[in-house]
């Protein structure tokens, strides 16, 4: 059975992106846009893997990540970051926050297919 991984990312260039490169590896692919319902997203339909947007409409996705890791019904599913700002801080926070990994847009296909692989095996 394919692995699942579900992008929360509100920029269609990008969701559609990951969702090509991932798609043509095996993977099934699910989608959210929404930093309000993200967490319930989550709970609903627990995925193998999550990439995460930092800046989401309604919430950060500093704020979804915490809210995942206290919540020990999915706290152990690995997180990729994404964030525009590749700054020191943003990893910083990120990491304290229980971040798996972290990626800094722009990215190329073969880096987010090495990330989301290593999260998984």
């Amino acid at each position: 059975m394919a692995k699942r991984v579900l992008v929360i990312e509100d920029e269609p260039n990008i969701i559609e992106a990951i969702s090509f490169i991932l798609s043509r590896d095996g993977w099934t692919v699910h989608t959210h846009s929404d930093g309000q319902t993200a967490n319930g997203r989550i709970k609903a339909t627990p995925p193998d893997v999550i990439i995460l947007d930092v800046m989401l409409p309604g919430k950060s996705g500093y704020d979804i990540l915490r809210d995942l890791r206290a919540d020990q019904d999915v706290a152990e599913i690995p997180v990729l970051m994404l964030t525009a700002r590749g700054q020191a801080r943003d990893r910083e926070l990120a990491e304290e926050l229980g971040a798996t990994k972290f990626m800094s847009k722009p990215f190329s296909n073969a880096e987010v297919l090495e990330n989301i692989r290593g999260l998984v095996d």
